[in-house]
């Protein structure tokens, strides 16, 4: 075993220690894996104030986390979303915008986007 990994493991034991999230049990698991919109803004909320925010969130982009809050941030598939709409909810509508090029009135579509 080479000195780089113990060195990282040392690392990611003292951001596990030294977050916000870790209370001594697994009662916040679930607040930071749910589905429910309080719970993954109360998850937010508690990163806002963790002294490793920012570690834990480069660290879980390194990994590439599944889902979750990570470092005040969600992660979905793998990725980073930057707000999360509620199941069954329609794309959001966006009006067309219209951009004027050489004189003619181009409509610039919008892209329907999901969750």
């Amino acid at each position: 075993m080479s000195i780089d990994v113990l060195v990282e493991r040392e690392q990611a034991a003292d951001i596990r220690t030294s977050a916000a999230c870790n209370d001594g049990t697994t009662t916040m698991v679930e607040l930071f894996f749910s589905e429910d919109l309080h719970d993954i803004a109360r998850a937010k909320h508690l990163c806002t104030t963790c002294p490793v925010r920012h570690a834990c969130l480069q660290a879980a982009l390194e990994r590439q986390e599944p889902c979750g809050v990570w470092g005040g941030e969600l992660f979905v598939n793998g990725r980073v979303l930057a707000h999360k709409r509620r199941r069954g909810r329609p794309p959001k509508h966006r009006p067309a915008e219209v951009v004027v090029i050489d004189g003619i009135d181009v409509v610039v579509v919008p892209e329907i986007r999901s969750a």
